[in-house]
């Protein structure tokens, strides 16, 4: 029988296989706890975190899903005054419901391109 956590880490590697992010088209990688939800935008040539930001950073007393989408709109505006404008999305495992599609489309909002 398969735990939860061992069928995301096969999902997040084969995701990974195919999905790499460059300085001019970053990764945006997604991590989801319980509690808050992560997003950074990452250059896989070099390794290093361009932008990251949290829902840790943000004070709001909203449903989950609802600050996943502030979360997306704050990293949008902090990848713009960085230059970037087109990501790679890398959903890390989860399925695309939920938290993530609402990070993903606050991104979209904010002005990032997948």
């Amino acid at each position: 029988m398969f735990r939860k956590e061992t069928r995301r880490k096969k999902i997040r590697a084969r995701i990974r296989s195919r999905v790499a992010g460059t300085a001019q088209k970053p990764r945006l990688s997604v991590f989801r706890s319980n509690k808050y939800i992560y997003a950074q935008l990452i250059d896989d040539l070099t390794g290093k975190t361009l932008v990251a930001t949290s829902s840790r950073s943000i004070s709001d007393k909203a449903t989950n899903v609802e600050v996943s989408a502030l979360v997306g709109k704050a990293l949008a505006e902090k990848a713009s005054t960085a230059g970037i404008s087109e990501v790679v999305f890398d959903r890390g495992g989860y399925l695309y419901h939920g938290r993530v599609k609402a990070l993903a489309d606050g991104a979209r909002e904010g002005g990032l391109k997948f």
